[in-house]
């Protein structure tokens, strides 16, 4: 099993490498001008100094020797940076996913709430987060509150219409043998259908998260004057192809580290789940 899992690993960096080589051979030949794409050792340069703390300077040991990667431009910005997108993208889906469930349970079991709130439904869900930006300044103002808000937003229909899906697609053959055991309508809902409906809020939640992590880029490029998406913004003003890239970069790896994660955390809730049983 654990060969496999490495063999998967190995298989799924091949095109990544592939790709990076060849960015890295096109830059050395000269073929596409570094201020627009800069190679990938110097973004690795941009990415390291953007990583580790500020080095203090000694004036008896003289000024960093030209040319020093490891003393270069070292801000330490990134650390900062991914707490404060973090710190907004599990408040905001918290309190998204926290409005989403109850009433995406509440949709699915009951037709008359379903009659009476789906067309609401229906008309917000296609609207984007982004669409809300300047709303959300309106009401909010400047700083957090309006990033939470957004992310909130963006994780609040995909967890609100899994959940209603989950609930309302439960076998049938379920519901009539609890109510042919005389199972009352709580335990009916406890036991037989909010199990049942389990994999699709799961879903629901990775999708979710997902997308929070979305919003918060493009939040922080509005609203708040730290975190990733502000920092790309700002290498944009000045033109730091190179801190733009590893910014990127980064949102990828957390992104990637934050889908693993939701993905075991499934599979661990769900291993009683049919199909799920030899993970």
């Amino acid at each position: 099993m654990a060969n496999s899992k490495w063999r998967e690993v190995g298989v799924g960096l091949v095109v990544p490498v592939v790709v990076v080589a060849l960015w890295q051979a096109a830059a050395m030949a000269g073929l596409v001008n570094p201020q627009v794409l800069p190679s990938p050792l110097a973004v690795l340069e941009k990415w390291i100094a953007y990583l580790l703390p500020m080095q203090p300077y000694d004036p008896a040991a003289g000024a960093p020797a030209a040319g020093s990667w490891l003393l270069w431009a070292v801000s330490g910005e990134l650390i900062t940076d991914s707490i404060g997108s973090l710190y907004r993208v599990v408040l905001g889906f918290v309190i998204g996913a926290g409005l989403a469930l109850p009433l995406g349970l509440a949709m699915g079991a009951q037709p008359r709430v379903y009659a009476w709130l789906n067309p609401l439904v229906q008309l917000l869900r296609p609207i984007p987060p982004i669409a809300y930006i300047p709303l959300s300044i309106l009401w909010f103002g400047l700083g957090n509150p309006p990033a939470v808000f957004l992310i909130a937003l963006g994780a609040f229909f995909p967890v609100l219409m899994n959940t209603i899906a989950g609930v309302r697609q439960v076998d049938g053959i379920y519901l009539r043998a609890a109510r042919n055991l005389g199972a009352s309508g709580s335990t009916m809902f406890l036991r037989v259908i909010l199990p049942a409906a389990v994999p699709y809020i799961l879903s629901g939640v990775r999708i979710g998260i997902g997308t929070a992590f979305i919003v918060v880029i493009v939040s922080e490029m509005i609203a708040v004057n730290n975190g990733l998406g502000f920092r790309i913004l700002e290498a944009r003003e000045y033109f730091w192809s190179d801190k733009i890239i590893a910014g990127m970069i980064s949102i990828g790896m957390i992104g990637l580290a934050i889908d693993v994660a939701m993905n075991k955390l499934n599979n661990h809730l769900l291993r009683w789940h049919r199909g799920l049983e030899n993970q």
